[in-house]
């Protein structure tokens, strides 16, 4: 439903009309004949007709909408003109863009176009539900036989029969006189007795020391001999046209060389002085490990239980709290190598009252050292040492004014060491392993080369 409601005409569609109503010609009569809907004057040479309604154009102007200009009979818009007209004015501006009219008739169906493109194809649809299961049919007549199908193919063979009976003997062949008989060949071997059962095992040594021989296990049953073989066919009759080649004639013997003359023995060189004694070489690279270890272990452990140890001499460790394979001498404080290979050293010390230099020997030779000068302090060391069988490692106070060392019930002070991993396959079961006694009485001298 429209909305009735009286239209204002705007100042740009009044001057329109006013341009248009002046742009009309001098000698144009206004009085022609005119129907309300005509949009066209009549020509020139037409008589004129009766005075035009303007309730038409009254109509134009209190329509809703307003019509386009070019939809206006040119009787309202210049009815009330002059018939003079001035001079042309200057052409104005462009105006604004009138109001787009209405939608004019919906024209002729045009001429059918060619067939566009065929689109893709949609996507494919949900399943359908499952459509109820029919009734089943009336059973059909039977039909004719069919012809023969072709031939199958061939089966395996069966299995193999049980073997026959051996034939009887055929007679002796008989050989020409110049020919000797050929052998046939041998039967076949008859089959091998059952193995006996095995012997007893023998008693395995006890570890440690080499184990005594077990005793020799028990010697099988023999086995059942095996059933003498089928004698063998009779082989063919040889080739007796052989005849045996002539022998050869013998080369003669080549000529025996002349022993050549004895050299004649030179004069004894004087004998020269001895050289000086050469200086001790360095130490080789350590060579690869064997191909095999021995099964030793190697490790011990132990505290101290007196303060202020007498300096120049090992350190008596006493209470022992590891020293499964007695390596290690708790009466002189010594640990012993028993087997050429890699060791690992190790001490925790608490020093009290004085000041503490301790070092870690190695065959009267200082290799770590340690300084210790608050009360109550630790200090601590480990060091990796390759050592050769029989080595004698311990520990050492520096002197008197130095050897603070000091253990309680509350602050121990320990050294331990083990084996890492021996060198080779040193045979050391059968030795007997002396550990270094307290007959030992030179001092061992703190001075020295200290390892770096």
């Amino acid at each position: 439903m429209l909305h009735q409601r009286k239209t204002m005409w705007s100042p740009l569609a009044l001057w329109f009309l006013v341009v248009r109503c002046m742009s009309m010609p001098d000698d144009r009569n206004f009085s022609p004949t005119y129907s309300p809907v005509d949009t066209l004057p009549l020509d020139p040479g037409v008589t004129p007709g009766p005075t035009p309604d303007l309730s038409y154009c009254q109509m134009l102007l209190e329509a809703p909408v307003p019509p386009p200009a070019d939809q206006v009979p040119w009787f309202c818009m210049c009815s009330t003109c002059p018939n003079n007209m001035g001079q042309k004015g200057e052409r104005g501006d462009r105006g604004l863009p009138g109001i787009p009219g209405y939608p004019g008739p919906r024209g002729l169906m045009g001429v059918r176009g060619p067939q566009g493109l065929t689109g893709r194809q949609g996507l494919k649809g949900q399943k359908g539900e499952e459509g109820v299961k029919g009734d089943p049919g009336v059973v059909g007549r039977q039909g004719p036989k069919g012809e023969p199908g072709p031939k199958g193919d061939k089966g395996e063979p069966g299995v193999d029969g049980p073997a026959g009976d051996p034939g009887p003997k055929g007679e002796d062949g008989q050989c020409p006189v110049n020919c000797e008989s050929v052998q046939g060949p041998p039967g076949e071997p008859g089959l091998p007795g059952p193995a006996g059962p095995p012997g007893i095992p023998g008693l395995n040594g006890d570890p440690g020391a080499r184990g005594l021989k077990g005793d020799a296990g028990v010697t099988g049953t023999p086995g059942i001999p095996g059933t003498p073989g089928q004698k063998g066919e009779q082989g063919l009759e040889g080739n007796c046209s052989c005849h045996d080649g002539a022998k050869g004639n013998t080369g003669p013997v080549g000529a025996k060389g002349e022993k050549g003359e004895v050299g004649v023995a030179g004069r004894q060189g004087v004998q020269g002085n001895t050289g000086p004694k050469g200086d001790q070489g360095d130490m080789g690279m350590m060579g690869m490990p064997g191909p095999c270890s021995p099964t030793i272990q190697s490790a011990f452990c132990a505290a101290m239980n007196t303060v202020l140890p007498p300096p120049n001499m090992p350190v008596a460790f006493t209470r022992v709290i590891y020293n499964l394979q007695q390596h290690y001498n708790p009466t002189t404080g010594i640990y012993m190598a028993p087997i050429n290979g890699t060791y690992v050293f190790s001490y925790h010390l608490v020093a009290s009252g004085r000041i503490l230099k301790v070092g870690l020997f190695w065959n009267f030779q200082p290799v770590v050292k340690s300084t210790e000068v608050s009360d109550l302090g630790s200090t601590s060391q480990q060091v990796t040492l390759h050592l050769s069988e029989g080595d004698r490692v311990w520990l050492q106070v520096r002197d008197t004014s130095s050897n603070g060392l000091y253990t309680s019930s509350e602050s121990s002070s320990t050294f331990s060491g083990y084996l890492l991993y021996p060198d080779s396959c040193d045979e050391i079961s059968g030795k007997d392993f002396v550990l270094p006694g307290p007959e030992i009485h030179e001092e061992y001298s703190w001075e020295g080369n200290w390892h770096t």
